[in-house]
């Protein structure tokens, strides 16, 4: 007998990762982008959070030794 091809499944959206649930409510893990407004997540980097639809940067405080 032949092999059946096994189907290619979709990767699931990693949009979850960015909540988590306290009680009945929902909260945002990472911060809101100030010039995009509500609903445009900045992404969190060792030393500096961006945004990556207008490319916005706030730089964090880390203290180098």
């Amino acid at each position: 007998m032949a092999k059946k091809k096994q189907k290619k499944t979709k990767k699931t959206s990693a949009k979850y990762k960015s909540y988590s649930p306290a009680g009945d409510t929902v909260k945002r893990k990472n911060q809101f982008c100030p010039k995009c407004g509500v609903g445009v997540f900045m992404a969190k980097h060792k030393d500096r959070a961006t945004c990556g639809k207008c490319g916005y940067m706030e730089k964090s405080s880390v203290k180098k030794e």
